[in-house]
C-alpha cells in the first residue's frame, strides 16, 4: 500500500470514528440521564437499622450509575409524617418512599399482607414467597390500583411481642389494654379485648410514658433499646405472633417507575434486594447484644402463654374469614400465601427446626 493511499484510508477511518463518538455521546446520555428523586421514610434517622435501608438503597443506586441517578432519603416528618409516606408517593408529591405496607390497612386490609399478617410467614419464607413464589406479582397487581410499584427492601426477622406496663399471663389480662400495634394484628388482639392504637414509631415513647397507652410493640431489642421503651415499661414479651418476617417496602410512584429507563429500574431493584438482605443481617448481629443489655438494665423477659397464643390464632382465623368473605383482592393473595406457607413449614420442620433446636440446646448447655 502506498503512503498516500494509507493516509487517505486512515483519514476516512478517523473521521468515521469521530462521527461515531459524536453519535454515541447523546445515546449514552439518553440511556443514563441525570435523575434526582426524593425518598420519604416512615422511620427516624436514629434507627440506623431500618432507616439505614433507605440510605443503603440510595448509595447503591448512585454508585451503580456514577451519580447519574440520585435518591435523597428524608426521615419521617421531614417531608410528610411517617404514616403518610405511601400516600405522598401515590399522589406524586414525592417519587419514592421506604415504609411498611401494613401502615395503610385503613385503605384496604390487603395492604397488610405486603408486610406481615398474624401467624404468617417467617423471614426466609417471606423472601421465598416474594422472589420465587407469586408474592411480588400478586402484591404489585394490587399496588398498581393505588398508583404504586413495590419492591421488598428490608426485613427485621421475627419481632418481639412488645412492652407492657404490667405482667400478662392470661387472655383476661389483655382486656382493656390500650396497645400500639400495627396492621391486622390490631383487629386480632381487639377480639381478645385489647384496644389497638396506630402510632408512628417516634411517638410511641411519650405515649407510653404518659400512660396514654399501656403497651406497645415496635421491632426488637436493638431498636427498642434505642427508643428507650425499657425506661417506661418493665415487661418485654415474645414472640410477635403477628410479625414472623415483616417486610419493609420501597414504593415508587407508578408513573415515575414506568418512565424510568430499564437499566435504572434494574439498578433500583438490585439496590432494594441488597437492602433487604443487609437489614436482616444487621438485626441478627445487633439484637443478641441489645437483649443482654436490656436484661442487665432490669427488663423482665416473658413468653406469651400458650393460652394467649392459641386464643390469638383462633382470633386471626376469624378475622381472615371475615375479610375474605368481602374482599376479593385480599382473598386471592391470602389464599396463595397460605398454600405456600403449608408447603414451606412442612419442609422447615424437617430441616431448619431440627437443626436449630439441637444447636439451641447446645447453647443453653454452654457447649458452643
Amino acid at each position: 500500500m502506498d503512503r498516500r493511499s494509507f493516509i487517505k484510508k486512515a483519514g476516512v477511518a478517523g473521521a468515521g470514528a469521530a462521527a461515531a463518538s459524536v453519535l454515541a455521546a447523546p445515546a449514552i446520555a439518553q440511556e443514563n440521564p441525570k435523575i434526582t428523586w426524593r425518598l420519604t421514610s416512615s422511620f427516624p434517622k436514629s434507627l440506623d437499622t431500618i432507616f439505614g435501608g433507605a440510605v443503603d438503597i440510595a448509595k447503591h443506586v448512585s454508585d451503580a450509575t456514577s451519580g447519574n441517578f440520585t435518591i435523597h432519603p428524608f426521615a419521617a416528618g421531614e417531608i410528610v409524617p411517617g404514616l403518610q409516606a405511601a400516600d405522598a408517593v401515590s399522589e406524586g408529591s414525592v417519587e419514592m418512599c421506604h415504609t411498611c405496607s401494613y401502615y395503610y390497612v385503613g385503605k384496604d386490609p390487603t395492604f397488610a399482607i405486603g408486610t406481615a399478617i398474624p401467624f404468617g410467614l417467617n423471614a426466609r419464607l417471606t423472601n421465598s414467597w416474594y422472589y420465587e413464589g407469586n408474592g411480588n406479582t400478586l402484591m404489585n397487581e394490587f399496588y398498581a390500583g393505588h398508583n404504586l410499584y413495590g419492591m421488598i427492601s428490608g426485613n427485621t426477622g421475627a419481632q418481639m411481642g412488645g412492652w407492657f406496663r404490667k405482667e400478662i399471663n392470661t387472655v383476661e389480662d389483655l382486656k382493656g389494654l390500650k396497645m400500639r400495634i400495627a396492621g391486622l394484628a390490631g383487629k386480632v388482639v381487639e377480639k381478645l379485648g385489647v384496644i389497638p392504637q396506630q402510632i408512628a414509631g417516634g411517638d410511641i415513647y411519650p405515649a407510653l410514658e404518659k400512660g396514654t397507652i399501656d403497651a406497645a410493640e415496635w421491632v426488637g431489642p436493638y431498636d427498642d433499646h434505642k427508643l428507650g421503651f425499657n425506661k417506661v415499661a418493665k415487661y418485654y414479651y415474645y414472640p410477635a405472633f403477628w410479625e414472623g418476617g415483616p417486610v419493609i417496602h420501597s414504593f415508587v410512584n407508578l408513573a415515575k417507575w414506568n418512565a424510568l429507563p430499564k437499566n435504572y429500574q434494574t439498578v433500583l431493584i438490585d439496590a432494594c434486594a441488597f437492602a433487604n438482605t443487609s437489614m436482616m443481617a444487621k438485626y441478627d448481629q445487633k439484637n443478641p447484644l441489645a437483649v443482654k443489655q436490656l436484661v442487665a438494665e432490669g427488663t423482665v423477659l416473658r413468653p406469651f402463654s400458650q393460652e394467649i397464643l392459641e386464643a390469638a390464632y383462633g382470633a386471626a382465623q376469624s378475622v381472615y374469614a371475615e375479610i375474605t368473605a368481602g374482599n376479593a383482592a385480599f382473598k386471592k393473595i391470602y389464599d396463595d400465601q397460605v398454600a405456600f406457607k403449608k408447603e414451606g413449614y412442612l419442609w422447615m420442620q424437617l430441616s431448619e427446626y431440627t437443626f436449630d433446636t439441637f444447636m439451641m440446646i447446645q447453647q443453653r448447655a454452654g457447649k458452643l
